[in-house]
């Protein structure tokens, strides 16, 4: 299952899952350097960061805001 983080606030991270769920996850258990915006995966009893996933969020979101602004060649 994938987690999207939406925000951290105090020692929790807000975050979505790929259902789309909110659900609090004690930082403790996260990935030291995690942030607004990483995706998360749970493997093996952990969780880490998605990089994969993230570089591919990133992309759609960048593309979306293009077209929004009128800056898309399509």
């Amino acid at each position: 299952m994938r987690f999207a983080v939406d925000r951290i606030e105090g020692e929790f991270a807000v975050c979505e899952d790929s259902e789309g769920a909110t659900i609090n996850i004690d930082l403790k258990k996260l990935p030291p350097d995690v942030k607004s915006g990483d995706i998360l995966v749970f493997r093996d009893g952990r969780f880490l960061n998605d990089k994969t996933a993230m570089s591919e969020r990133r992309a759609e979101i960048s593309a979306l805001q293009e077209k929004l602004l009128g800056k898309s060649t399509d």
